[in-house]
């Protein structure tokens, strides 16, 4: 096992870590497909927890020493902040990745299957995938390794990714996903972007039916307060009139203190 020196030392102001060299995203739509989607789908999964997926982004593994970096395909870092980076130093997250894939082909192999394997190994990710979309030099597409016993890697052999909770199984070109907890498969892209288009429609028809409620409750209301009004009105006739009729009797009795009872006919 390589051993990887996580150098701690003061940071100089002139060392410049970018965050892109040039290359490509991925050497093919397949590649690059199965990168987005796993992104996609892991994001939404991890949605709401502390941690954030990369893809494709500088890892910086030893402070002042820029040229020591590996770009993941996809990584999970779990304990920061969620949220994009331009690039991901370990020195300043204090945090390895957790997960690990890499999109892999026979013009990576050697990289993906001995470099970044005993890099990731040394560092401590604890899991390490690999898929092959096109199944060129590995037939299965899919292999996993995880750290074990004296923090060296061993192949997963059910496909279980103990970090994520997430069953992996090869669909024709991606890896899909199935919670281990209640079975339930993570959307792909495409049937993520039409359950969230969905779900947005849904929203908008909510928020439609509760402004035409409120209108409806400000309409009633409005009836409410003007019959309230009239009532109200209705009211102060009722008191002024039995004001009047009392002011009436009240006059026909002094007159009757007066001058006695009223003529019949009055």
């Amino acid at each position: 096992m390589t051993a990887i020196l996580l150098i701690n030392q003061i940071s100089h102001p002139e060392i410049i870590y970018p965050s892109s060299d040039g290359e490509p995203l991925a050497e093919s739509y397949d590649h690059l497909y199965v990168i987005m989607t796993t992104l996609a789908m892991l994001l939404h999964h991890l949605k709401g927890q502390q941690a954030t997926v990369l893809a494709d982004q500088f890892l910086y593994y030893a402070q002042g020493f820029p040229r020591l970096r590996v770009a993941p395909d996809v990584m999970v870092i779990f304990n920061v902040a969620p949220g994009g980076r331009d690039n991901y130093k370990i020195w300043e997250e204090g945090q390895v990745p957790s997960v690990i894939f890499e999109m892999t082909s026979p013009g990576t192999q050697t990289k993906d299957d001995v470099e970044k394997k005993n890099l990731y190994e040394g560092l401590g990710v604890t899991e390490y995938w690999q898929f092959d979309p096109r199944g060129e030099w590995i037939p299965e597409k899919l292999r996993g390794y995880r750290l074990q016993g004296d923090q060296v890697y061993v192949p997963i052999a059910n496909n279980q990714s103990e970090s994520l909770q997430l069953q992996l199984v090869v669909e024709n070109k991606i890896i899909a996903f199935y919670r281990l907890d209640n079975g339930e498969r993570l959307l792909p892209l495409e049937e993520l972007n039409i359950a969230l288009e969905e779900q947005s429609v849904a929203l908008e028809a909510q928020s439609i039916a509760l402004e035409e409620q409120k209108e409806l409750t400000i309409q009633a209301d409005q009836r409410a307060e003007l019959a309230a009004a009239k009532a109200r009105e209705e009211a102060a006739r009722a008191d002024q009139e039995t004001e009047r009729v009392k002011e009436l009797e009240l006059q026909v009795a002094l007159y009757q203190q007066r001058l006695g009872e009223l003529p019949a006919d009055k």
